[in-house]
């Protein structure tokens, strides 16, 4: 029996429409706007020439990472963070994660007494926003390490390999009873699905973090394999798009060595301002 298609009209493991667009930010040493589907958020980078002090000394810099929302982000209005004086939960949860996961492809040892801060501002929000977040961050981060690299700050590429970030999750039953494994979920998936799992990996194959939850009936290692799989066809397409925006934007060889892939089978285009789209 056909599976009944997805709301958007995509196959259950199709990405949505990505699109990549560097230096959104133009006072930024990198900046990245990543759309996905009807997610969109703004990525800046900012380098500035000091450390955290448990780092004093130690020939090592460090990246770090803020999130937050507009308030019309979301379908209602959600009062800005500031205002009440506190961070959420769920805020310092994300942030720190796309901290460590971009930590997790640098040597440190290579950006020595330097702090790079990648802002990650939700505009539009349709689930999967610390997924963007990640695959924007990365390329933001690339650019303002390559801007230092540049300009004789940096003697080597910092970037061991690229990472991005992608969702998937366990649908209700299809026609013939099975739940269906979901690539890239929207916010009316997210919000239904029975299971859902955020996967953070790097271009080398190995994974920074895994995310899991059965929101309803619990999954087992069968599924689990399969969710895995279905994120890493997603993770191929987004380090293309990755890589389309940072052609030309960074040295051939940083390329090279961050093993981002090309990707024939689908439309992946850059821009001489340094976009790049699948769709």
């Amino acid at each position: 029996m056909t599976k009944p298609p997805r709301s958007d009209g995509r196959k259950a493991l199709e990405l949505r429409p990505v699109s990549m667009d560097c230096d959104a930010v133009p006072h930024a040493e990198g900046s990245c706007l990543i759309t996905q589907g009807k997610t969109r958020v703004l990525v800046a980078a900012t380098v500035e020439g000091k450390v955290p002090p448990f780092l004093r000394d130690k020939g090592e810099g460090w990246v770090t990472a803020e999130y937050g929302m507009l308030p019309r982000a979301t379908l209602e209005r959600t009062p800005r963070e500031a205002v009440r004086g506190r961070q959420a939960g769920r805020t310092q949860e994300i942030q720190r994660l796309i901290g460590r996961a971009l930590r997790g492809v640098v040597d440190r040892r290579l950006m020595p007494d330097r702090t790079v801060t990648l802002d990650c501002d939700v505009l539009v929000a349709d689930a999967g926003t610390r997924c963007a977040s990640v695959t924007g961050a990365y390329v933001a981060l690339t650019l303002a390490l390559a801007k230092l690299f540049r300009e004789g700050e940096l003697r080597a590429n910092p970037l061991r390999e690229a990472v991005a970030a992608v969702s998937v999750g366990l649908s209700g039953p299809d026609g013939g009873g099975r739940r269906r494994v979901l690539l890239d979920l929207d916010y009316a998936e997210d919000s239904t699905a029975d299971v859902d799992v955020n996967v953070v990996a790097t271009s080398g194959g190995r994974f920074v973090e895994v995310q899991g939850t059965a929101e309803r009936e619990p999954f087992d290692e069968k599924a689990l394999r399969e969710l895995l799989a279905a994120a890493r066809m997603g993770l191929r397409e987004l380090f293309a798009a990755q890589r389309a925006a940072l052609t030309g934007r960074i040295p051939d060889e940083w390329l090279l060595a961050l093993q981002l892939p090309s990707r024939k089978s689908r439309r992946v285009s850059a821009t001489r301002r340094g976009s790049s789209s699948i769709g």
